[in-house]
């Protein structure tokens, strides 16, 4: 089993299938997204790059997806809380994962790759 693997497998029911599913969304969003492990998280790479992590919240246990280069990306739920470059979009485990708008999310944050605001090599 891989490290990542780990991670998800590790965790219990609602969080589990919650964020086993935001994973498959993410890695469905551009052939050219990897997953690693960094700082004990699955980090999701575009061209190498961290572009977006997975976690839990300390405080309510809610699964989240951070976003790297939150700082720009204005969207709705995203939660700067007092980190000055990454946003945070916390996802309740117990109701419907609101797919549209995390693909609207993503796809906004690989813009920022794919037309250079943030350098890729």
């Amino acid at each position: 089993m891989a490290a990542s693997d780990d991670f998800y497998f590790c965790k219990e029911e609602p969080n589990k299938s919650c964020l086993l599913a935001l994973r498959s969304i993410i890695l469905e969003q551009d052939s050219r997204i990897t997953e690693t492990v960094k700082y004990g998280m699955p980090c999701f790479c575009f061209k190498n790059k961290a572009c977006c992590y997975l976690w839990e919240d300390r405080n309510d246990n809610l699964p989240y997806i951070l976003m790297v280069e939150g700082k720009y990306l204005n969207f709705p739920g995203l939660e700067a809380e007092n980190r000055s470059r990454m946003k945070i979009l916390k996802v309740n485990p117990m109701e419907d994962i609101p797919i549209d708008e995390i693909e609207t999310l993503l796809l906004a944050a690989l813009d920022l790759y794919r037309n250079g605001i943030i350098h890729v090599k």
